[in-house]
């Protein structure tokens, strides 16, 4: 038994690997693949009436280490630059003012169609209203240089903002000057203890000369999330903070207490760090999207009644989209369709006090939208990618570049002409 089950995870990463590899030809996002092979499984072995664990109980944990490793690996992606404050502000705003009115309208929309109350139905829109980085983040690595940035700011923010809306919403049942007070505290300490956190993990990757270096960083990262969500601090910003660090550690080389760090012996180790933690990125996402493929139900999949909700929800996110993508004169292609739900929907989904669960929202609901969101996801990237773009084009303070294919077209172009002539 031991021997099949370690020959099938096997067999399953190589297949999550050849989605991952193929992804930037077909066009089609991985996770799609990823939910459709694990379905698929659960449908084998019922035909087979093969005996399987319970594993729902592995999914919130393998999705919380996940969400952990791919904002930090999205984070040390980014470069801090004069450049970039325009694409950071614009992020920000596409990431928090779709998720409160997503939110709150639908909380509105739940309170007077349900009859329930409004905190309850607040407590169970917050997730619809999440971007999920896991999706998004690995979709966008076809996408020009700007377009790429773009989408792991919006989606990383959209994350820790989202995250803080529904710790904030859950655990409170009043609201006044005391709760907000106490909000803003447990900001200001998340802060400092992401400063004195980053500067301590900085520091042992400088200092440590063992063989075994990464593993335990990764595990002090993770045990630093864990006890901050225990004291509900949005443990998020620190990963954040860590990934910003570490990866423009020349731009703050020229601070005194960071040149300590030895950042020029730092910036190699760092290299390594980040292509470890890509490899480990893909393989927990992975297991995390098969696992949740294997969870899946054929009847929530078809279910008329959820569909009514999945669609209005799905269909409300996509229209504010289009409506702040213009606004704020961001291009529509391809960031129009990179608003998936994901990872995090199902997380906060599955963290919800079963005394504020509304059954309108059911599991079928969640299912629906994701797989909604991710079609949608997935016909935007197969009608046309970013590379059809220059590098930075619309973003001011971003000079654009033209890129290699473009070029390469050009002068096929051009040779006609000449053999005309």
């Amino acid at each position: 038994m031991t021997t099949a089950i370690l020959i099938t995870i096997c067999i399953l990463l190589v297949a999550a690997y050849l989605f991952d590899v193929s992804a930037a030809r077909t066009r089609i996002p991985s996770v799609i693949l990823l939910l459709l092979l694990g379905w698929g499984l659960q449908q084998l072995t019922g035909i087979l009436d093969i005996q399987t664990p319970n594993l729902a109980p592995a999914l919130p944990l393998l999705g919380t280490i996940g969400l952990i490793m791919i904002v930090l690996e999205g984070s040390l992606e980014l470069h801090l630059t004069r450049a970039q404050i325009p694409l950071i502000r614009k992020a920000t705003l596409m990431a928090c003012l779709p998720l409160f009115i997503t939110a709150f309208g639908l909380a509105w929309v739940a309170h007077i169609v349900l009859e329930v109350s409004y905190l309850d139905a607040l407590t169970n829109a917050i997730p619809f209203a999440i971007i999920s980085s896991a999706i998004a983040i690995p979709t966008a690595q076809a996408f020009s240089s700007s377009d790429r940035q773009f989408v792991i700011y919006e989606s990383s923010i959209s994350d820790i903002v989202g995250v803080l809306l529904f710790n904030f919403v859950t655990l409170h049942s009043a609201f006044g000057f005391a709760t907000f007070a106490n909000f803003g505290l447990q900001m200001v300490l998340i802060l400092a203890i992401s400063i004195v956190a980053t500067l301590g993990l900085a520091y042992l990757l400088s200092r440590i000369r063992h063989r075994i270096k990464f593993g335990p960083i990764v595990v002090i990262i993770v045990l630093l999330y864990a006890v901050a969500k225990v004291y509900h601090l949005p443990g998020l910003v620190l990963i954040m903070v860590l990934g910003l660090f570490l990866g423009n550690l020349e731009r703050f080389a020229r601070w005194p207490w960071v040149q300590r760090l030895h950042p020029e012996v730092m910036q190699p180790e760092v290299t390594r760090f980040h292509e470890l933690l890509t490899e480990g990125t893909f393989l927990v996402r992975s297991l995390f999207f098969l696992l949740f493929g294997f969870q899946i139900q054929t009847s929530d999949v078809v279910d008329s009644e959820a569909f009514v909700w999945a669609a209005g929800i799905t269909g409300s996110i996509f229209v504010l989209r289009g409506i702040f993508l213009v606004i704020l004169r961001m291009p529509a292609r391809p960031l129009f369709f990179i608003a998936p739900r994901g990872l995090i929907t199902v997380l906060l989904f599955l963290s919800i006090p079963a005394e504020r669960n509304l059954p309108a929202f059911s599991q079928s609901v969640v299912l629906q939208v994701v797989l909604l969101s991710a079609a949608v996801m997935m016909i935007g990237t197969i009608m046309g990618s970013g590379g059809k773009r220059k590098y930075g084009e619309g973003l001011p303070g971003v000079k654009a570049q033209e890129e290699p294919k473009t070029k390469r077209r050009s002068k096929k172009k051009a040779e006609p002409e000449g053999e005309s002539a």
